[in-house]
């Protein structure tokens, strides 16, 4: 059986390290906001070349508390993709703000900047970006539309750690808001999110406001929430963040044989210079998905579908959205994720080509 994902042969590598540091951890004997979140916070700040990192405990708290802090009015729309993950529109809602969702280019799977400006209105405060699948958004554009409407730009980077637009990571446009779920790229064992930034006194603000609104013990400045990226997390993910460049490299190579052996029945992701994927996923499209995925099934290798139904077609956003979104559907309906974890061999990925070639051909 060839596995989409397997958790434990992923991190059967770093065992070791992972023990050694959980010995320090026990031995200093200070589990919440420690040194150990403390050296993550700086190392992830240094590795994406950007100025604070924030950690806090999940990728949709990420969000959450990003929005929260700058502090919009109400009735203030932010504008999403409409084939992101429901995360990111959840994390809207629950901001307090009301999601305005803009189609994905067909291409590139990530928001459209060309329709991106038929959805602003006076009431518009910023844009959040997701760069799905580890693709960095096209970010020109989209920076030029912030610069001109004086708009926020956030970043939903929870699948592109060390994805690059431009030489350029992602999460350092504007602010970004990144996972840490088991899954990722740079995945935790467990749970765990981050914000990373420029902007100092903003930062400030967001690490008191994930402590209860608090600088200094018992005094509460702000109405905050209790969202502390876990310290065991962190020393784990020290331990992946020395890792992630081979982690990603590998990823690309497995990514470099899907383009040179699948046949060309299927929709592969698109390659542009601009851009460095690090492949989170390895999406392919085709009419026949579901009947694709069992033929694989059938023949011993998993797949995943990301996502099966778009936001806008989910039961507890219904009646937030009135328009039709056929791009995001069209998305939605033929997209399949191959096998491309870090524990996956090249023998692996030739299996998985053979078999597709076989049913589309």
């Amino acid at each position: 059986m060839i596995e989409y994902e397997n958790l434990s042969k992923l991190n059967k590598e770093f065992e070791l390290e992972f023990q050694e540091k959980f010995h320090y951890f026990l031995e200093e004997g200070w589990y919440i906001l420690g040194k150990g979140t403390q050296n993550f916070e700086k190392e992830f700040a240094n590795f994406l070349s950007a100025k604070e990192c924030i950690g806090v405990g999940n990728g949709l708290d990420a969000m959450v508390i990003a929005l929260k802090v700058l502090g919009f009015p109400i009735d203030s729309e932010i504008i999403v993709p409409s084939n992101t993950y429901i995360a990111t529109i959840l994390a809207v809602i629950q901001a307090g703000y009301k999601p305005v969702i803009v189609e994905p280019d067909i291409n590139t799977y990530n928001i459209d900047p060309f329709k991106i400006e038929e959805k602003i209105s006076n009431k518009t405060k910023a844009i959040l970006t997701v760069h799905l699948y580890g693709k960095s958004c096209d970010m020109d554009p989209i920076l030029e539309i912030c610069n001109k409407y004086q708009l926020q730009l956030l970043e939903d980077c929870a699948q592109s750690h060390g994805a690059l637009y431009k030489n350029q990571c992602t999460g350092t446009f504007g602010i970004g808001c990144f996972s840490f779920y088991p899954t990722k790229n740079l995945g935790a064992l467990g749970d765990g999110g981050a914000i990373v930034l420029n902007n100092s006194e903003l930062a400030r603000k967001i690490r008191a406001f994930r402590n209860y609104g608090s600088e200094i013990k018992y005094e509460n400045i702000y109405l905050g929430v209790n969202s502390r990226l876990d310290e065991l997390q962190a020393i784990f993910l020290s331990v992946k963040l020395r890792h992630l460049n081979r982690i990603n490299n590998h990823k690309i190579k497995l990514a470099n044989l899907y383009f040179k052996n699948l046949s060309s029945s299927v929709i592969k992701p698109l390659i542009n210079s601009n851009y460095k994927d690090v492949y989170h996923i390895f999406n392919i499209r085709h009419p026949k998905r579901d009947e694709l995925r069992e033929h694989l099934l059938n023949k011993n290798i998993k797949t995943e579908i990301h996502y099966p139904i778009p936001p806008h077609q989910q039961q507890a956003l219904k009646g937030y959205f009135v328009e039709e979104y056929p791009i995001s559907e069209e998305i939605h309906k033929t997209t399949l994720s191959l096998p491309i974890s870090y524990f996956h061999s090249k023998e692996d990925i030739l299996n998985v080509i053979e078999e597709v070639n076989s049913f589309v051909n």
